[in-house]
């Protein structure tokens, strides 16, 4: 489909299953509106070869229908002059090399979602965004943070150059601001011979709803909706505009999975988002109440799903379904729809909760405990944990260490409560992911119009070590902290007035390598802390967030190792521990 490039030409091929007449114009041919005919094929394909048209030249669709000429991009161009403008022929599979890549296992992957057009504008001109070029330059200290994941923003063509992505107008284009299909290639390129996998965010709840020539492609409509891409009755109602997806034609099925195929093959990413999945497969949700099923979209992402894990099994679909329902990340033939794991499920709002509360005596537990905890299907890495991503950190939210202290954002309890949140982040079960710039403070509301403040990563340089020994340890790099990327874990201490918790964790394979993570939720520093344990031996403290080389405000805490002893509150064992304020400690056997 589109414009298939060939020794002898270009092919052109297109879906327009009401048009009289269709015709190809380009600089390749004067931009003659009737010289390069396009013929019937069947069920409404209409195709033609060009033995002029070469890569880089520029051309639109010509559609008659009755005595209506509509001038259209081509659904499938893979390059703009911008979003309102001609498609580019472009060749993909030139100079194409596989990268042999594979990304790290599930329950090692740390995830750091970026945005393209804000995580780096350092050398743009002013007023330009970031750009896949700008974005590279900060890879190696990804990878030097720990991070094994980046998890792009959408990146397809949308309106003007500034956008959170969510609104595609042209869904196999890349963004021309951000340096189009060549720049994507080279940041991922880049990212893997760093050892870092990229998963991209695509969007097939809704199209557009701007700039949208996809909007009744060849003319046909009913009611003043959308045309041949889209429903054109009640199903069409989306939070974004009457544009979701028709899953019922075959056609547009094929569209949607075309799309995830280009991501995944040509530019070989490591896995895709999908946005909003229950508006897929779900109508009248946003309405309140759970919805009425859309079998159709079901169909759709049982099909894709199945399709991808056959023909890409180390590449990870994560579904942005926020329902909480097991049946997202259930395989396909036990009924399920077939991702591995689902993003957003609770996690953020509950830790925000707690640690934006201002009074130590207004705080609870059991909400977090009900997240931290949870599985599906029995399996701790179906699910994606933060406690910032793009929607929890925008202009309706702020960001967390402002929400925490108002106005006083790098005060010590935003500094202390804020790193609290990560700390636990980082040892939940779950496959853990910050947002850009949270490793050093940012405070200011996430836009697509400011910028990530890089000077903030050195002046809060002792906060990015504090991530970076926490990722570390997250991934046991050493092999000392197994148990943090295990399936399994156990909440054995839990002291409701003193705001204090402990469980641990650790690994089917390696069952002695146990970790015990505790955390202090008040603003007291607990000395001499007795919690009794179900394991005994000699621990060493191996994370202490109040040493004050993280920051000179955190408590001077220094505890190396402690030896269990007799138990108490009913386990065989007990340690005695000192615990920073806001804060807490990783111990290893």
């Amino acid at each position: 489909m589109g414009a298939v490039v060939t020794p002898e030409g270009v092919t052109f091929r297109v879906w327009a299953p009401n048009a009289s007449k269709l015709f190809v114009s380009g600089n390749f041919n004067d931009w003659n509106e009737e010289k390069c005919p396009l013929v019937h094929e069947e069920n409404g394909y209409w195709s033609c070869h060009s033995a002029e048209a070469q890569p880089g030249d520029e051309y639109k669709f010509i559609i008659h229908t009755g005595e209506t000429v509509l001038q259209k991009i081509d659904p499938y161009a893979k390059k703009m002059v911008h979003s309102n403008g001609n498609a580019v022929i472009i060749d993909l599979s030139k100079d194409w090399k596989d990268h042999e890549f594979r990304p790290a296992p599930l329950n090692e992957w740390v995830i750091y979602e970026l945005h393209i057009g804000t995580f780096n504008r350092e050398g743009v001109d002013d007023g330009a965004v970031g750009t896949f070029q700008t974005a590279a330059k900060k890879l190696d200290y990804l990878k030097a943070l720990g991070i094994n994941v980046i998890e792009l923003m959408p990146v397809a063509e949308f309106p003007a150059d500034r956008s959170w992505g969510y609104n595609p107008s042209h869904p196999f284009a890349v963004e021309t601001s951000y340096g189009g299909p060549e720049g994507l290639m080279h940041f991922v390129y880049e990212a893997h011979i760093r050892g870092i996998a990229v998963i991209l965010d695509v969007v097939y709840n809704h199209f557009g709803p701007d700039d949208l020539d996809l909007w009744q492609f060849d003319g046909w409509e009913e009611g003043g909706l959308g045309g041949i891409y889209f429903y054109n009755d009640y199903r069409a109602k989306t939070p974004w505009g009457d544009t979701r997806p028709d899953f019922g034609r075959p056609e547009v099925r094929n569209y949607l999975r075309d799309n995830a195929m280009l991501w995944l093959e040509t530019y070989q990413l490591d896995g895709l988002r999908l946005d909003a999945t229950a508006i897929i497969r779900l109508v009248n949700h946003e309405e309140g109440g759970s919805g009425d099923p859309l079998e159709e979209g079901v169909v759709f992402l049982k099909d894709l799903n199945t399709e991808i894990r056959e023909r890409f099994p180390y590449k990870v679909l994560i579904a942005e379904d926020l329902k909480t329902d097991a049946s997202v990340t259930a395989p396909v033939d036990e009924g399920g729809l077939g991702f591995h794991c689902q993003w957003g499920n609770g996690f953020a709002h509950t830790i925000k909760e707690i640690l934006v509360e201002q009074e130590d005596a207004n705080r609870r537990f059991q909400s977090l405990l009900d997240v931290l905890f949870r599985k599906f299907n029995n399996d701790a890495f179906q699910k994606v944990i933060f406690s910032e991503s793009h929607d929890e950190v925008s202009e309706k939210f702020s960001r967390l260490p402002d929400q925490i202290q108002p106005g006083d954002a790098e005060g010590e309890f935003a500094k202390k409560k804020s790193t609290l949140g990560a700390l636990t982040l980082l040892t939940a079960p779950g496959i853990p992911m910050l947002f850009q710039g949270q490793e050093f403070l940012t405070y200011e509301y996430f836009g697509d119009e400011s910028p990530l403040d890089w000077q903030r990563s050195e002046t809060f340089g002792g906060i990015v070590q504090m991530y970076r020994d926490l990722i570390h340890l997250r991934k046991s790099l050493d092999g000392a902290t197994r148990g943090l990327n295990g399936q399994q874990a156990e909440l054995f201490h839990r002291n409701d007035e003193g705001l204090v918790l402990s469980y641990s964790r650790f690994h089917d394979d390696d069952l002695e390598n146990i970790v015990v993570v505790i955390l202090n939720f008040s603003h007291e520093t607990k000395y001499g802390y007795r919690i009794g344990i179900p394991h005994g031996g000699n621990w060493k403290v191996v994370f202490n967030s109040g040493w004050n080389g993280y920051d000179t405000d955190f408590s001077q805490v220094e505890l190396f190792s402690v030896d269990a002893m007799e138990g108490t509150d009913g386990h065989p064992f007990s340690i005695m521990v000192d615990i920073p304020s806001y804060g807490g400690l990783i111990l290893s056997r």
